[in-house]
């Protein structure tokens, strides 16, 4: 299903099995709503998906907030499209009803999916972010106890450098979640063993009930 009615083109796909989590799929930069299907499939089988399209357009390639340079983000924008983003779950949720979703991001959807825990909690049971890198450091934190990340990124990564993964994860343990990190030999590029560490950590999730908490 395709839909622009609630401010974002995305795509749901209802799901099949009750117990598993919605997943909300955030694609990197140059990416749309159909990119992470696929993995989002894979990674919980049944699992309502919500994909949105990022609005934000870089040289013509879709991306979820603006950026000055590589790495270098507009902090004014990132606000105001992360809480954009948040309230596009918020209806998405009413439409659809489904629950609190887990966030699995690429790359920019890895960074816009930090800056919603960050910047509106609640909104996400959880997340899986691949190649991540800090988005912004709010004042004051919020209160993320207990909620679950998972962060995979890549030893030899050109774009985000192991400092910069270790101090996402400091930030959220900050704040309360429950942060692993899983190290990849690769660089920023997505591989197998994504797909694999994840399904292990939704597995993890379900198990656990409620998301994790």
């Amino acid at each position: 299903m395709t839909d622009v009615e609630l401010g974002f083109r995305h795509r749901f796909v209802p799901g099949t099995h009750p117990a598993a989590p919605p997943l909300l799929l955030l694609h990197g930069t140059g990416g749309n709503e159909n990119d992470l299907l696929p993995m989002g499939e894979a990674l919980r089988p049944g699992a309502a998906l919500l994909s949105p399209r990022g609005q934000v357009l870089e040289n013509g390639m879709p991306r979820f907030f603006r950026r000055l340079a590589e790495g270098v983000f507009d902090l004014d924008d990132l606000r105001a499209r992360t809480g954009q983003l948040a309230d596009f779950v918020e209806a998405a949720r009413r439409k659809y009803g489904i629950g609190a979703p887990i966030a699995v991001g690429f790359s920019n959807g890895a960074n816009v999916a930090a800056a919603l825990l960050l910047l509106r909690p609640g909104t996400l049971r959880g997340a899986l972010l691949l190649r991540p890198m800090v988005p912004l450091i709010p004042e004051p934190l919020p209160a993320l106890d207990g909620v679950p990340v998972q962060i995979v990124a890549g030893r030899t990564d050109p774009i985000v450098p192991p400092a910069g993964t270790e101090a996402l994860a400091e930030l959220l343990r900050t704040c309360g979640a429950e942060v692993r990190i899983a190290w990849l030999a690769g660089g920023h590029g997505l591989a197998r063993e994504d797909l694999e560490i994840g399904q292990r950590w939704m597995e993890a999730q379900e198990a656990g009930g409620a998301g994790g908490r």
